[in-house]
């Protein structure tokens, strides 16, 4: 238990008292009290604890805040929207970025609400290496390039050499694994994936991948994406993050998470990721959406709408003309359709699957027809995003939880915040002091209304904040205090393995 040196022995900072506590790791679920002292938990009590300051949350839930492991929005705006959704750590560890220094300092300098973390970019590492791009420029300059071809091409022994050189050294500079989106450059030889795996698991780092194409979808795929998850999973000993699986699977899901099954019955170490949505988003130039590739994934190009604009390409021919003007432009593509039962229940069985944890795969938000400010509070209705990003986590609680039954309030709660915990803190020990409400963890808690907790984004309004949080504290520091966002609230700490 820590106390600030000025305070009598028991005296809290401030106190959140009286609140239905979950502590997902114990089993707790009470009613107490939970002191918090420079910026850890310093007691969690049934009975009454002393403090400065006492915020009464009776009728309320204090939980550890959720720990998002899929999280593409770096700046103060997209956090600030994960905050009002209950995320008090945002990590990158699909895509991450490399050099992943230019990422930590650059949020430092900067501040952000939330924790923040990157994974090594074996995808900017590639532009790099093997494609003669530029190194670095954080994730919208990834994006910008996500669609060229060059960094794509099979790379000779000395370009492979020089990537697993950059990802060395990003690993050394505390990127928390290495993210493999294998997806987005399909054709690389599958020895490639596996030299990754094998650094990532030398280094006591776990992969995080976007698989590339099933064999049912593409029969001439190098392999199988699923198979090459649970190859390097068994031939290297990697922990293998398979992300997003139904937003890859689509209708096959159900055969993935019974071949991940399987491995992890054979000692392998394989986790699973979901979110609650039907649709994907990414850059408009990915190699996936190139029309001649629509039709393995029974999409059209309208299903695909171009954030910048709102337009959905008629044909191929207009898909093509905004694929070549704006590659790295974001676009919603419409892969399994949220009101059609059958279509959905592949999310649901996906995201219900036992060791599942919510990913919200939040992304950049798009200012159409205006410059980007990260600090405008409330957001203009210029900007846009996918629902995904401002209410992950609340869907989860308003339709598994609520509507459903599917989940315990406990269960939603771990897997948003324990889980992922969890799943990272052997190899980043700082995590074992997050997802829990335990004294001495970090004090990253949020208090929210059980019955009116809820999403509000919508595909048409994308960037409608969350409700029924009424606090969410970054380190003992309230982001959002009575349910209003603390605009002036920059607390979030570097997450480093």
């Amino acid at each position: 238990m820590t106390h600030s040196a000025a305070l009598p022995f028991g005296t809290h900072d401030f106190v959140l008292r009286g609140g239905r506590v979950l502590d997902p790791e114990t089993g707790l679920d009470g009613v107490a009290d939970v002191g918090v002292t420079a910026g850890m938990i310093s007691a969690v009590s049934r009975e009454p604890l002393r403090a400065l300051r006492t915020v009464d949350v009776r009728g309320l839930v204090v939980a550890p805040g959720f720990i998002d492991m899929h999280s593409h929005s770096h700046d103060v705006a997209g956090h600030r929207l994960q905050a009002l959704d209950g995320v008090t750590t945002a990590l990158d560890l699909e895509a991450g970025l490399s050099p992943v220094e230019e990422g930590y300092r650059q949020a430092a300098a900067e501040g952000r609400p939330l924790n923040y973390g990157f994974s090594a970019s074996w995808c900017q590492a590639r532009m790099t290496a093997v494609g003669g791009l530029p190194h670095g420029g954080g994730i919208a300059v990834a994006l910008a390039q996500l669609g060229h071809p060059a960094w794509q091409l099979e790379g000779d022994g000395r370009q492979l050499d020089a990537l697993l050189e950059l990802l060395r050294r990003d690993l050394a500079a505390g990127a928390l694994g290495i993210g493999i989106v294998v997806g987005y450059a399909p054709r690389i030889k599958p020895e490639e994936y596996l030299a990754v795996s094998q650094l990532a698991a030398s280094a006591g780092r776990p992969t995080y991948t976007h698989a590339r194409q099933l064999i049912e979808v593409e029969e001439d795929t190098p392999i199988d994406g699923a198979q090459e998850i649970a190859r390097a999973a068994a031939e290297t000993g990697v922990h293998a993050h398979y992300c997003h699986v139904p937003s890859t699977s689509l209708r096959h899901t159900d055969r993935v998470m019974r071949l991940m099954e399987d491995v992890c019955a054979e000692g392998g170490r394989v986790s699973t990721e979901a979110y609650p949505y039907g649709a994907g988003m990414t850059a408009i130039g990915a190699s996936f959406l190139a029309p001649e590739k629509l039709g393995t994934a029974n999409i059209k190009p309208s299903d695909i709408v171009y954030a910048p604009t709102g337009e959905r390409p008629a044909d191929a021919a207009r898909l093509l003309e905004l694929r070549a003007a704006d590659p790295g432009g974001l676009a919603i593509v419409h892969f399994l359709d949220e009101n059609d039962p059958n279509d959905r229940a592949f999310v649901d069985r996906a995201l219900l699957h036992p060791g599942s944890v919510i990913g919200s795969d939040a992304m950049p938000l798009t200012w159409m027809n205006g410059t980007a400010d990260p600090m405008a509070w409330p957001l203009p209705p210029n900007v846009v995003t996918h629902p995904r990003t401002a209410g992950t986590f609340s869907k989860v609680l308003r339709r598994y939880v609520r509507e459903l039954g599917a989940l315990t309030l406990m269960d939603a709660v771990a897997r948003s915040s324990f889980a992922p915990a969890r799943l990272l803190q052997d190899s980043v020990p700082v995590m074992r002091r997050k997802g829990r409400v335990q004294a001495g963890c970090d004090a990253d808690l949020i208090v929210f209304d059980p019955d009116t907790v809820s999403d509000q984004a919508t595909y048409e309004q994308s960037t409608r904040p969350s409700i029924g949080y009424a606090h969410v504290l970054v380190g003992g520091v309230p982001v959002v205090q009575d349910g209003v966002l603390c605009l002036d609230a920059l607390p979030g700490t570097a997450v480093r393995a």
